[in-house]
């Protein structure tokens, strides 16, 4: 056939042997104004005049085809459509050419760009040196003293003997190791590592997911069978096998004769799963470091003291809250002791008190069991002896000033001085008196020898160089860390959704295949874990599919016949 177009809505289908015998064209000129006849009763008008005629020759060469075209219009275009023709258009679009294939590179390159980057930040190498980097900055900052006064790292990492031969002062406080969890260098290195998690879960995990979830069925004999477990079913039928394959926790699909089957689809999220947690975790790890609240307090008992008054941020993302405007006041402060008259536990009573003095909150801590209030957790951490309070010969009572001695060891030793006598003769004496905890006071007389031991509160006077001296009352201070810390919930959060996309992810994503053909069922399966366990399992299940026996009644014909 041979299709001439009479107009944009028409076209003529005529035979060869027609376009032969009573069809004869005629070539004209595209831009002449005569019309001439293709036959006696009609008149076209060509635009341009093309055939495309195929002999034998051509078919079996068609790279060497004579391509041509008959296209039949109602006019010629002019002169000016023609971009080659005219005086400035063939420069003018040639400019035009180039600013199109310039912006095309362009707009080809800004969307490249992205999949170059997404490409280098999954690279697995990268993540894998980024988490060792992480660690390293850790264990660095664990070696580090941190939120230490510069002094401190002067005189630790000196330049005239520095560390490992090059490691000082000037290290610490230049790279922010000094805060180490909030330093630019440490955040800097979590946000790449999070960055590659993300490029890993888009360009590899999500694919994954999505190629797992479709129904992928196999046409071919040949491609089941190259799976990683086959086996051929001599008499079965595919839909029994579904049906077992259902009752074993397979989701089971039949196009036909072919099956596709799979189970523990879960086992592919859980990939993304973990790395969602990770990225969990680095972010609340993030924000307690840059975003946190942190002081310590030594309160004596009765006394008070605000919540910002004492805490200072931490890092940018530090923003304070209305319950810094919270008072807290030391009820009362003892410590509970061991037999052998060491320190066991010391308790807390506190008060909260809000801007109009109204009580909110009052709880008694001790260590391990804080108080928390509005996003802000008070802490036991220590204790000290504020002040001992004496009668003087039954005047008083007079509070005087316990200072912590420093000793050999670790325990702790408070001391006090009374004067006796003139207390602005430049050998001024007195009486002495230590403790170590506030059960028991020690003093010592004007010369420095022992003269007994009192317990706060007993009443029992001593009588030590004509003064009379009775212990009243022991006080003691209690030792406070505050703290806010929004990252944590963030973090236990984290924390959970790890621990369960891990198990999660040890669940097999198996997948089977199956074809019907004729009386035969060939059967073909892989699994992406457990993988000795897999074909045990496939046995066992291809042992539970019914056989197909033909009945007595259907092979009579055939003997009748024979």
């Amino acid at each position: 056939m041979v299709a001439l177009t009479l107009s944009p809505t028409k076209t003529l289908f005529l035979n060869s042997h027609l376009l032969h015998s009573t069809f004869k064209p005629h070539f004209i000129n595209p831009y002449s104004t005569k019309t001439q006849s293709l036959h006696s009763s009609r008149f076209l008008s060509f635009n341009l005049v093309t055939c495309k005629l195929k002999s034998p020759q051509d078919i079996k060469n068609k790279d060497k085809n004579i391509s041509k075209k008959i296209v039949l219009s109602e006019a010629a275009p002019s002169l000016a459509e023609k971009g080659g023709d005219g005086g400035g258009g063939g420069e003018g679009n040639g400019n035009g050419e180039v600013k199109a294939k310039s912006g095309g590179n362009l707009m080809r390159l800004v969307k490249r760009f992205p999949r170059k980057v997404l490409g280098v930040l999954s690279n697995l190498p990268l993540a894998i040196g980024e988490m060792f980097a992480v660690a390293a900055l850790m264990a660095l900052g664990t070696f580090i003293d941190q939120g230490e006064a510069p002094d401190f790292y002067f005189q630790k990492y000196p330049e005239d003997n520095p560390v490992l031969g090059f490691f000082t002062w000037r290290w610490v406080l230049t790279l922010g190791f000094d805060h180490m969890y909030s330093s630019p260098v440490f955040l800097g290195t979590l946000v790449l590592l999070g960055a590659s998690l993300m490029a890993c879960t888009y360009t590899t995990q999500i694919p994954l997911v999505k190629v797992a979830r479709r129904w992928n069925f196999l046409d071919s004999s040949e491609a089941i069978r190259k799976q990683e477990y086959s086996d051929t079913l001599p008499r079965a039928s595919v839909q029994d096998l579904g049906v077992l394959l259902m009752g074993a926790g397979y989701e089971v699909f039949l196009k036909g004769p072919s099956l596709y089957a799979f189970k523990g689809l879960a086992g592919r999220f859980a990939p993304i799963g973990v790395h969602l947690a990770m990225i969990l975790i680095m972010a609340g790890g993030t924000l307690s470091a840059a975003g946190s609240f942190r002081g310590s307090v030594t309160v004596p008992q009765g006394l008070n003291f605000v919540v910002g008054d004492v805490l200072g941020p931490t890092g940018f993302l530090s923003t304070p809250t209305d319950a810094f405007n919270t008072e807290v006041h030391i009820n009362s402060f003892y410590m509970d002791y061991y037999d052998s008259g060491e320190v066991s536990q010391f308790h807390t009573d506190l008060s909260l008190f809000d801007l109009d003095g109204k009580e909110k909150m009052r709880k008694t801590i001790s260590v391990n069991d804080p108080l928390r209030y509005g996003g802000i957790t008070i802490y036991q951490t220590d204790w000290s002896f504020s002040a001992l309070q004496i009668l003087k010969d039954d005047e008083g009572p007079f509070n005087l000033a316990m200072a912590p001695l420093k000793i050999n060891g670790e325990k702790k030793l408070f001391g006090t001085f009374l004067p006796v006598g003139d207390a602005e003769s430049p050998n001024v004496k007195g009486i002495s008196m230590l403790a170590r905890d506030l059960q028991s006071i020690v003093i010592y007389d004007l010369e420095g020898k022992f003269s007994g031991v009192r317990r706060p509160g007993s009443k029992l006077p001593i009588d030590i160089d004509g003064s009379r001296i009775v212990i009243v009352d022991a006080i003691g201070s209690s030792g406070l860390d505050l703290k806010t810390d929004p990252g944590v919930p963030i973090v236990y959060a984290g924390f959970g959704a790890l621990m369960l996309t891990t198990c999660i992810s040890f669940l097999s994503h198996s997948r089977i295949w199956a074809l019907q053909d004729g009386t035969m069922v060939i059967v073909g399966g892989k699994t992406n874990r457990a993988k000795a366990e897999f074909p045990e399992e496939m046995d066992r299940l291809l042992d539970r599919v019914p056989e197909i026996v033909e009945s007595s009644r259907s092979k009579e014909p055939d003997k009748v016949s024979g």
